[in-house]
């Protein structure tokens, strides 16, 4: 295993640590080795936007080898947003250069006096100053940034709302590009340690126990990659916008609703965005496929473009069918650095609450109604620099419901607000969603994904047929299964899309053991993610967390729209998932793993309270 950059803004303390090999084999790297870090060195009474809370970037042992797609990252630390186990993933070469500067991991602490950034140079390490940098934008900073240290450099920036702790602010990633690290609050934890940037430059090579080896089992598989992927080169994630609601999958008008007006899903849709606004694609290093959208609107936008869950939660689930609203909207968030997935949620929220008679436009401060497009910006502005209205939205949409008083149309489960998919299509989102480590979250699993319809089968956790869209046995028994598998692709900080692009589990499995020189099997690799679930699961537990918070929102348990001319959709029975699911686990009746589990796994450090 690598070294563990450690920096302690309060002191100016910087220290270099070797981990064992065995916290390597267990731990493996990222998401794991963030979540034992993490579990060490926070507790109950650490406050998340307090000195004693870790900020941790993370890169896996694949980070920056010949892998495809293999140069994220991921970020760790206690959620303001949760107050739990809070983690966001992402792409672009950040996550390439940090492997390269010879660190698996940079875990922050401490607050330092004014605004300060960190500069990595390889094994150079330097916090300086920027207090110059303060109240500029993602894309801004970053640009000042490079020019500052090394054109060749790359960083991971806040933007107002992080400085201003906004709950939503998230970590953007490679400027205009915007790559984003956004989900639970985590740029508030960047910005309560007044840090405005992590800057790095990384140009050594990764350490590979066997290269030719891995280069004899990587024949042929970018092309396949490339090939299998090609929907997603072309028109991005969101070539789904249609087809997800055509299947009652897309979120519409807070949740209520199912469809939109008929060829309005279009008009948001990657197709649509590649013949009027698409100027070319974006890659992460080292990526074959180039999902990545870059877009141009003639003196609005020139840079990313929206994903799917941007579009539909900043344009569907709001109403927003402008492409051009939204890819506005979705810059906008980049430049402010705030969560566009949680944004939406909220804003659309509000927009219930508005049009319900809850808030009244003197609370509001405009109409804020579905549809409209200029409320709609104003409000992300708001949000972004956390003043009106936008402040207590920027708390996300479960401090805004305790306020506002419209519970069941509160979509969040644990505090994270609703990605953009619906548990009512597709089951296995259901006790996915309750079971997330981070929240609702459709990527801890994504399960979903590998479900009916056109879902993609997984041979190698027995499942030759892809699950049907509404199977009511062993579905939770196929989250947690998943779950352990994405828990691996979080620690080898590898794209799940590898998982679309004809790339069996057991290749990657493969591909790890070559390139640390470990022999582990492949149950031994599958336990290994299965052992990283449970940690952050007892982190949770650790925090209060139990059964009683694996639920979801009144609306997706209670409410659907069975019109005719409707998408077929049901209502997740979450009570049976769960108890097949817990079984499955060996937790026990509440939510709890049993004792026995956690010796099985190798967690006995947890029952000890300590490492």
């Amino acid at each position: 295993m690598t070294k563990v950059l450690r920096v302690d803004l309060s002191t100016h303390a910087i220290d270099i640590e070797e981990p064992d090999e065995d916290v390597g084999k267990k731990f493996i790297g990222g998401s794991g080795l963030a979540a034992k870090i993490l579990w060490e060195e926070t507790s109950p009474s650490t406050n998340p936007l307090g000195e004693e809370n870790r900020l941790i970037f993370a890169v896996g042992p694949m980070t920056g080898t010949m892998v495809p797609s293999s140069s994220r990252y991921t970020v760790v630390a206690k959620s303001p947003l949760t107050g739990i186990f809070g983690e966001a993933n992402s792409g672009g070469s950040f996550g390439f250069q940090l492997s390269r500067t010879g660190y698996i991991a940079v875990v922050i602490k401490g607050v330092a006096e004014s605004p300060v950034y960190l500069w990595i140079d390889n094994e150079n390490v330097e916090i300086k100053d920027a207090m110059h940098l303060w109240g500029k934008d993602t894309y801004e900073a970053h640009e000042q940034l490079l020019g500052e240290t090394d054109g060749r450099a790359t960083a991971a920036c806040i933007g107002q709302a992080g400085e201003r702790k906004v709950l939503l602010a998230g970590i953007i990633n490679d400027g205009k590009d915007g790559r984003a690290a956004a989900r639970c609050g985590l740029g508030a934890v960047m910005g309560s340690k007044n840090l405005k940037a992590v800057v790095v430059r990384g140009t050594k090579p990764v350490k590979v126990a066997d290269v030719k080896g891995l280069k004899k089992a990587l024949e042929g598989v970018h092309k396949r990659v490339k090939k299998a992927a090609l929907g997603l080169a072309t028109y991005g994630t969101a070539q789904q916008v249609e087809f997800d609601e055509k299947i009652g999958d897309l979120p519409v008008k807070n949740w209520t609703e199912r469809r939109l007006k008929e060829g309005e899903s279009y008009k948001i849709s990657g197709q649509n965005m590649a013949k009027m606004i698409l100027t070319g694609n974006y890659h992460c290093t080292g990526c074959p496929v180039g999902c990545g959208r870059t877009v141009k609107i003639n003196g609005k936008v020139e840079g990313a473009g929206p994903e799917y869950e941007s579009i539909g939660q900043l344009g569907s689930n709001c109403l927003i069918t402008s492409l051009e609203t939204v890819a506005i909207a979705n810059e906008m968030c980049n430049r402010y650095g705030i969560d566009t997935i949680s944004t939406g949620q909220v804003i659309a929220y509000a927009m219930e609450a508005f049009e319900g008679g809850f808030i009244d436009k003197e609370k509001a401060g405009m109409e804020l109604t579905f549809g409209n497009n200029e409320a709609f910006l104003e409000m992300i502005r708001q949000i972004g620099e956390a003043r009106g209205f936008g402040r207590l939205l920027g708390r996300g949409v479960l401090r805004a419901s305790e306020e506002i008083g419209l519970h069941h149309g509160s979509m969040h489960v644990k505090g994270l607000e609703f990605p953009a998919h619906d548990p009512r299509a597709k089951n296995s989102l259901a006790v996915g969603y309750a079971t997330g480590n981070r929240g609702a979250d459709h990527l801890q699993s994504l399960a979903h994904d590998h479900q009916q319809p056109m879902g993609v089968p997984i041979p190698y956790l027995g499942n030759d047929v892809a699950p049907e869209q509404f199977q009511k046995e062993g579905i939770g028994i196929f989250v947690a299964q998943m779950q352990h598998v994405m828990g691996l692709y979080d620690s080898l900080v590898i794209c799940k899309f590898l998982s679309f692009g004809d790339v069996d589990f057991r290749e990657v499995h493969t591909w790890y053991n070559l390139v640390t020189g470990f022999t582990t099997t492949f149950r031994e690799f599958l336990e290994t993610g299965e052992r990283i679930f449970n940690l952050k699961r007892m982190y949770n537990v650790r925090e209060g967390i139990s059964r009683k918070d694996d639920n979801l929102p009144q609306r997706i348990v209670e409410e659907l729209n069975v019109e005719e001319g409707m998408p077929l959709t049901e209502i997740p029975d979450l009570k049976a998932q769960l108890d097949e699911y817990y079984n499955f686990r060996g937790w026990d009746n509440n939510g709890v793993p049993t004792e026995e589990k956690l010796r099985e796994l190798g967690l006995d450090f947890v029952l000890e309270g300590k490492i």
